[in-house]
């Protein structure tokens, strides 16, 4: 047996990975990380954490996962649960685990909290990245998606991009809240609730900009649809009678267990909500 420390150092260290990485797909995730380090970009991702912030706060047990981009400032970062793992298709700033989104090498019902930040829009099968996503997250687990929005300024600017064969979003293939919510339900996740980002895109300076930023923080209180980001909150509904111990598997196996506290540790406590005991290894949520 290994110790959650030992499996988190080794998936901080790289060790577990899995080689045939998608070449295009390293590209396009690159590409948008450097699109992420423009001025636009740098302020898109803080509105971003600051709303994925706001709904961690709920967010406990012991493991939770991101997929996509921004390794360098985590989406995760700001969630009370200590083992973080930041899974990507190439090497990177923080990247813990190397790995296809639609073939995760982690056992089922092992994470409770996974944040998807636009890896659906850039990947030829988003169906299936979310099947795998919902196997690996435990029941009541949390899901939050990051996306962009189609039916926007942002979204109507990126749709032109693709029309000049621009190589990152003429590869963007976006996915609707629609459609992400009827995926979803037939999965078996529940949305709880859609938060729209970034409606007004600061722009010039001074007290044009200023009034560009205050009109995009009243978008955002009154949640229009009109932002170019959603940010979907999602549970998983799908009940088990028995929440199966996590285990480190061999390296040459495709999947990597990890192991649950030892008895008598701490459980974390929810300060709003709480998920019923399921048997031993149950986490709150």
């Amino acid at each position: 047996k290994y110790s959650n420390r030992a499996v988190s150092d080794q998936l901080e260290q790289g060790r577990f990975s899995r080689s045939g990485v998608n070449g295009e797909g390293t590209d396009i995730l690159t590409e948008l990380e450097s699109w992420y380090t423009r001025e636009n970009g740098q302020y898109l991702l803080e509105v971003t954490r600051v709303a994925v912030a706001d709904l961690l706060d709920t967010s406990f047990g012991y493991h939770i996962l991101q997929l996509g981009v921004t390794g360098g400032r985590p989406l995760c970062q700001s969630s009370p649960i200590n083992h973080r793992i930041y899974v990507a298709a190439y090497p990177g700033v923080g990247v813990g685990l190397l790995a296809h989104a639609d073939e995760l090498p982690l056992d089922s019902d092992s994470i409770d909290t996974v944040i998807v930040h636009h890896c659906l829009e850039f990947t030829p099968n988003p169906h299936q990245v979310l099947r795998e996503i919902q196997r690996v997250l435990t029941p009541q687990g949390q899901l939050l998606i990051v996306g962009f929005n189609p039916y926007s300024l942002l979204g109507i600017n990126t749709y032109l991009r693709g029309l000049s064969r621009q190589s990152l979003w003429h590869r963007h293939h976006p996915v609707t809240e629609k459609r992400l919510t009827d995926w979803l339900h037939l999965l078996g996740c529940e949305v709880q609730d859609i938060v729209h980002l970034y409606a007004v895109p600061p722009a010039g300076g001074g007290k044009l900009r200023q009034w560009l930023t205050r009109a995009d923080a009243w978008s955002q209180r009154n949640n229009l649809p009109l932002g170019g980001l959603y940010l979907l909150h999602a549970i998983k509904q799908v009940s088990a009678l028995h929440r199966p111990r996590l285990q480190l598997r061999s390296r040459g196996e495709r999947l990597i267990g990890l192991v649950a506290k030892p008895t008598g540790a701490p459980t974390p406590t929810p300060t709003t909500q709480t998920r019923k005991s399921t048997g031993k290894g149950d986490t709150a949520t």
